[in-house]
């Protein structure tokens, strides 16, 4: 609908400026044609063949546009939002002074009215590049004002990271997860949460997908570094800096905390072995989960409620509240009851742990039953 309405609007542009370039010439002092009827043609002609020519080439010229439209916006969207706003600010002063300097220029004889135009597009060009390199100092200018002062002081300025400090570098996987948040708030992370913003521009893409799961997933990962940036503001930072030349998001986190030294908190299994290749520590939420789990001694008595039958024959499976596994030996003939068990052998995974139990009782007595024995 839009291409076609354009390819309409840009013919009827170019038709009535046809009509007006044969008026013209039927006007022209040098052109004398006194018949009526030549007169009329030779005002439409220009028009007909115009509005022909630019009917037949406007497809081609509306899809450059729009892949061209198409293309800066993606760039755009790919800039951190203080480089555009630097450079924004940087075209600004330059054609504000090439509009000062223009207008003394412009009293030169012959070259005087070209001036304006070549100040505003050389000024405007060195203001952009100056205002994109030097975007750091000019939003610090902000800060002279009282009004951008208070408790917000620490939202406008942008941080400075410092090789050194001690860092931990957040992945998409782990802000998703969420137990960050409670992590952080017990108290047991120190030094300052860096979020990359690549990964903020992946999490929105998460948001904005159109599978319900995933778009569910991301607008919790949204959520969750919104409850972090106001309940540990001194201590959540983001990092506006991308590496346009690495295409792959872990392969940018890895880059980023190499260049600040910094450890990085994931729940992804392969960003953890690579990071590890690299000589970077990885903070795995999983792996603080497993070694927090409570450990089982074989010989040690627990309760159990069992719940399926397990895959070889005659188990029974269970779980611990912490989502612990637990595979019973002759367990199935207690499926959806809940009895005493001894715990054999545990087994340490990947995955995580699975504990090997048999039945205290073997005469199927549950837990209940034997409490009320005594």
């Amino acid at each position: 609908m839009f291409r076609k309405a354009a390819r309409i609007i840009l013919t009827l542009f170019f038709f009535v400026g046809g009509i007006s370039l044969g008026y013209a010439l039927v006007n022209s002092d040098w052109l004398i044609i006194s018949n009526f009827i030549l007169r009329i043609a030779i005002i439409i002609l220009p028009g007909i063949v115009l509005g022909l020519l630019t009917y037949s080439i406007a497809p081609w010229v509306i899809a450059k546009a729009v892949r061209m439209t198409e293309w800066l916006e993606r760039k755009l969207q790919k800039m951190p939002l203080s480089d555009l706003i630097g450079a924004a600010i940087g075209l600004i002063i330059g054609l504000i002074i090439a509009s000062l300097l223009g207008s003394a220029l412009a009293r030169i004889p012959f070259v005087g009215s070209y001036m304006p135009l070549l100040c505003s597009i050389f000024l405007g060009y060195l203001g952009l590049s100056i205002g994109y390199k030097k975007k750091e100092e000019l939003l610090n200018i902000f800060n002279l004002f009282p009004k951008f002062g208070g408790k917000d002081k620490e939202k406008a300025v942008s941080p400075k990271f410092e090789p050194g400090r001690l860092y931990k570098v957040l992945d998409t996987s782990v802000i998703i997860d969420g137990r960050i948040a409670d992590i952080c708030k017990s108290g047991f992370v120190d030094g300052i949460l860096i979020i990359p913003g690549f990964v903020l521009e992946e999490l929105r893409h998460i948001a904005d997908s159109s599978d319900q799961l995933k778009r569910n997933r991301g607008r919790r990962g949204l959520d969750i570094l919104n409850m972090m940036r106001n309940e540990l503001i001194a201590r959540v930072q983001i990092y506006e800096k991308d590496f346009p030349e690495i295409q792959e998001v872990d392969s940018k986190l890895v880059k980023l905390a190499k260049t600040l030294g910094a450890d990085i908190f994931t729940n992804d299994y392969n960003l953890n072995k690579v990071a590890e290749l690299q000589g970077i520590r990885v903070l795995n939420i999983n792996e603080l989960a497993n070694a927090l789990k409570p450990v089982f001694l074989p010989g040690e008595e627990m309760v159990v409620q069992i719940i399926k039958d397990g895959k070889e024959s005659k188990q029974g499976i269970g779980y611990l509240d912490d989502g612990t596994m637990i595979v019973v030996e002759s367990g199935k003939k207690y499926i959806n009851q809940t009895i005493y068990v001894v715990v054999t052998s545990v087994l340490q995974t990947a995955a995580g742990r699975m504990i090997f139990a048999k039945p205290k009782y073997n005469d199927r007595r549950t837990v209940y039953e034997v409490d009320a024995i005594g």
